[in-house]
């Protein structure tokens, strides 16, 4: 059986693909903040749950040497622990912005930095970066949390280079909102006051929980399509785009270009 690190596991898409992956034959080591959230998932068949904080370079150091004494490869690793922040810039505030910045970038740099050497010393291996669609359009409200997805595209695609010789695969998957607690968990920043501002954020909120509610069938959609990615692992940087709503934008954005898409998104969002 194969190996597979993911992180943010306890709940959401991590969860859902810990559970896909497991059905399917993998050993899964599933990696959370605290391991009461991921309860369930502790008895479950081919599920192995270890603490990891992906912002805590020592919690990650501890998390795989307690790993490596207990699997002699991994095979896959997943960047998946996220967290979101909708906020206007000038209400923003630097503990959101240094906790989604940390989360959603910098622990997925931590996390690739070392496994590599592991990936490295085996000669195969490959990374996962879960981004989102938020990583390849930009949406109002979006200012730090599609940031942060865009630095993790940048990062993959420039890593993936300086791993090819290594036989490392590198990719990175955009969807857009999936049918889990994300959206309810997300940090917003408070009613201002500000006419403007509050209605906008009414706005985009509603839209957002509106689209999740939809998207009943995109979840195992992702967690299918992740599992075609591990098993079959391409030497070159791939961006894979998951359900209609990344493809319909991600085709948009190429096809109109910024000055149009930004017309559409002033339209139907804005007014």
């Amino acid at each position: 059986m194969k190996n597979i690190i993911i992180t943010g596991a306890s709940s959401g898409i991590g969860k859902a693909t810990a559970l896909h992956f497991a059905a399917n034959h993998w050993n899964v080591i599933a990696t959370m903040i605290s391991l009461d959230e991921g309860k369930d998932l502790q008895n479950k068949p081919n599920i192995h749950c270890y603490l990891l904080d992906v912002t805590s370079t020592e919690s990650i150091q501890i998390a795989k040497e307690k790993i490596l004494q207990d699997f002699k490869t991994i095979d896959v690793v997943i960047n998946n622990a996220g967290i979101g922040y909708r906020s206007f810039v000038e209400l923003s505030e630097d503990a959101n912005i240094n906790n989604i910045v940390n989360v959603n970038w910098l622990g997925v740099v931590k996390v690739s930095r070392a496994f590599i050497p592991i990936f490295r010393m085996q000669n195969h291996g490959q990374i996962i970066n879960i981004s989102s669609i938020a990583g390849l359009v930009n949406l109002p409200l979006g200012s730090f949390y599609h940031s942060t997805k865009q630095a993790v595209e940048s990062f993959s695609e420039c890593m993936a280079y300086e791993l090819i010789d290594f036989n490392i695969s590198v990719c990175t998957v955009q969807f857009g909102n999936a049918a889990t607690n994300f959206q309810s968990n997300v940090t917003k920043s408070p009613t201002s006051g500000i006419a403007s501002y509050d209605a906008l954020m009414k706005k985009v909120t509603d839209i957002l929980h509106k689209k999740t509610a939809k998207n009943t069938d995109l979840t195992p959609k992702i967690t299918q399509k992740l599992l075609s990615i591990a098993e079959n692992p391409k030497p070159n940087f791939r961006r894979y785009s998951i359900g209609f709503d990344a493809n319909i934008m991600k085709t948009l954005r190429g096809v109109l270009g910024y000055r149009l898409f930004n017309s559409v998104i002033r339209r139907f969002v804005l007014k």
